[in-house]
């Protein structure tokens, strides 16, 4: 099982030990797959491997299946999310006004691809179908954020911008305990 401690930046506990308990709450029919992995996605946001064991055996089916099925849904992530989650609109207006190079901007800069995590677990990337602010085409969301008109070098100082702030949150913390 999954069991990762609270970090010192305060990440989210992402440990699948409650998923057992939450589990009892849904009939054993294959009917409710989609519910449980909505629910374990929603408890861990995303679903982990041993998830998708647990919820095999809960269901009496094979893990394959629960992968088959999760993977052929856009809404369940197999990666946890970075703790400033990037999702690049490609709706209409967005991928005429250039969304796709806004995504290949921010894939290149952080070196990951749509779906991925930064190995720092600072940035996860994703596209997304509209975020229904079409007239600021192309948009961003950064987090719960929405940055409209993006272009190359908006996507480049929104991340100078985050990093600076770490660099800025790891000074004041070294400070502290001089």
């Amino acid at each position: 099982m999954i069991s990762m401690e609270q970090n010192k930046e305060g990440e989210r506990d992402l440990s699948t030990e409650k998923i057992p308990s939450r589990l009892q709450s849904f009939e054993r029919e294959r009917k409710n797959l989609i519910p449980i992995l909505q629910m374990v996605q929603q408890e861990l946001a995303y679903i982990p491997p041993e998830a998708i064991q647990m919820v095999a055996e809960h269901l009496e089916i094979a893990a394959s299946e629960v992968y088959g099925v999760a993977t052929f849904y856009n809404q369940f992530r197999f990666n946890p999310p970075g703790k400033h989650p990037v999702k690049v609109c490609l709706g209409t207006a967005c991928h005429v006004k250039g969304g796709e190079i806004i995504m290949e901007n921010f894939a290149r800069k952080l070196g990951i691809q749509d779906g991925d995590t930064t190995a720092d677990k600072e940035f996860s990337i994703e596209r997304v179908a509209c975020v229904g602010c079409c007239a600021l085409a192309p948009v961003a969301l950064v987090g719960e954020t929405v940055h409209g008109h993006m272009a190359p070098s908006k996507v480049e100082g929104m991340i100078l911008g985050f990093q600076i702030e770490k660099e800025k949150e790891r000074r004041e913390k070294g400070g502290d305990e001089s």
